[in-house]
């Protein structure tokens, strides 16, 4: 099977593995921290959560960083990224700490928030500088079947790490403070990982390091904007519908996650704690679509193309979201789940080989950035509307509908720009 052949060649790469690893214990870590934010959040027994409390609280946690994402990305095209791995795992290290003291102190929600505003920050920070990483530890022909293997691997560590999460909380008394505790030391551990790759291996180049703080910020309206012509120029246009599409695709998978969380909470069960395990089963099924696409994009790109992959990804979200969602039951829903988790994943993949091959190593640091900022302000925009969209069980034919609209009009769209006879590479 040339995918299993791929990957046996992959990871006989000694600094991808290192890379690998970092990343595994960074998104587990992710993955501990967000199931004791979303069951502190959403699944707290004393709290009555509303479509509206969900984005609000996903606007405190994305959108500041959404303003601060374009200088992260300035600082990854000078800043050693090894370093920024190290530094950024101890600092997430340290605030996970502090987040898990707010929580057994019982202080105020907004102290909360901001302690996990933080960790997020600083996470986006990491993982922008993993993607802007990859191509120093591949080589180019290999570069799909490495976003395939490193991005998914990550995605099912964090739900490996959720599902750790799971059970430390039995074992500790329900106790989300030891859940974050448990996060914070594997964001230690990734950060001791990082060690094992030298400083200049992950770039950028040494002509592009500016190690003064200030010289670097002061450059980043100008930076920022020779990034954007960098990425506006006609070899790079099929980067930019790219980016485009998937930022849409993103916003259809925040909606119906939000709708997926309330269902959970309210519709599918009257017990938080068995809401809670339902949406545990549900993203594991979703976290298997993701391997599922690991499995698949490097085949399907390799023979239509990875942007027309990402227009049958949308096509098939499109026709079997509404199928399976309308009937809002459980069995269903999880079949939807795992269809999300293939096409999204998908999509992804293509959308980060198409940006990797198409952007110069100088400028991905700061494309990729631009692209988690997109990510996020499309992830909460879409939080908004569901919470205006929602009744409060959750049931709500005119936003799956909505959705399959948006995925039916990204599969044409990217459809035809692909079959436009000019060549995109």
């Amino acid at each position: 099977m040339s995918v299993v052949r791929d990957l046996r060649v992959l990871l006989r790469f000694r600094n991808f593995r290192r890379l690998l690893v970092v990343r595994l214990l960074s998104q587990g870590a992710d993955g501990v921290y967000q199931t004791a934010l979303a069951t502190y959040v959403v699944f707290s027994p004393e709290k009555q959560t509303s479509a509206a409390s969900i984005a609000s609280a996903m606007a405190v946690l994305l959108l500041p960083y959404s303003l601060v994402g374009p200088f992260s990305g300035v600082l990854l095209d000078r800043w050693r990224r090894r370093q920024v791995l190290l530094y950024g795992s101890l600092l997430r290290t340290a605030l996970a700490s502090a987040t898990a003291a707010l929580i057994i102190t019982g202080a105020p929600d907004w102290l909360f928030y901001v302690s996990a505003l933080c960790v997020t920050a600083v996470n986006r920070f990491v993982l922008s500088g993993l993607s802007a990483a990859l191509p120093r530890v591949v080589d180019e022909d290999r570069l799909v079947i490495a976003n395939s293997l490193s991005p998914t691997a990550g995605t099912l560590a964090a739900t490996a790490g959720a599902g750790l999460a799971f059970v430390v909380r039995l074992v500790a008394w329900d106790s989300d403070a030891a859940v974050v505790l448990l996060g914070a030391a594997l964001y230690l551990c990734a950060g001791l990982a990082s060690l094992r790759m030298s400083r200049e291996l992950l770039g950028p180049d040494q002509e592009l390091v500016q190690q003064q703080l200030a010289t670097a910020i002061s450059g980043t309206a100008r930076d920022l904007v020779a990034g954007v012509r960098h990425l506006a120029t006609p070899p790079r246009r099929e980067a930019v519908w790219a980016l485009f599409t998937m930022t849409l695709m993103r916003f259809c998978y925040g909606a119906l996650l939000v709708m997926l969380l309330m269902l959970c909470r309210y519709a599918f069960s009257s017990n938080a704690d068995d809401g809670l395990a339902l949406l545990g089963l549900a993203l594991a099924i979703s976290a298997a679509g993701f391997f599922a696409a690991a499995v698949a994009t490097p085949w399907a790109a390799g023979r239509l193309g990875a942007g027309l992959w990402i227009a049958v990804c949308a096509g098939t979200a499109a026709i079997l979201v509404p199928a399976l969602g309308l009937p809002f039951t459980p069995t269903p829903m999880l079949a939807a789940a795992f269809v999300l988790g293939l096409t999204t994943q998908g999509a992804k993949i293509s959308t980060d080989t198409i940006v990797q091959a198409s952007v110069e190593d100088g400028f991905r640091g700061r494309i990729f950035s631009v692209y988690d900022v997109l990510f996020n302000v499309s992830f909460v925009g879409a939080a908004g509307v569901a919470a205006l969209m929602l009744p409060p069980d959750g049931r709500s034919v005119p936003l799956v509908v909505t959705v399959a609209v948006i995925y039916a009009a990204v599969a044409a769209a990217m459809a035809r720009f692909e079959r436009q006879p000019v060549s995109h590479q």
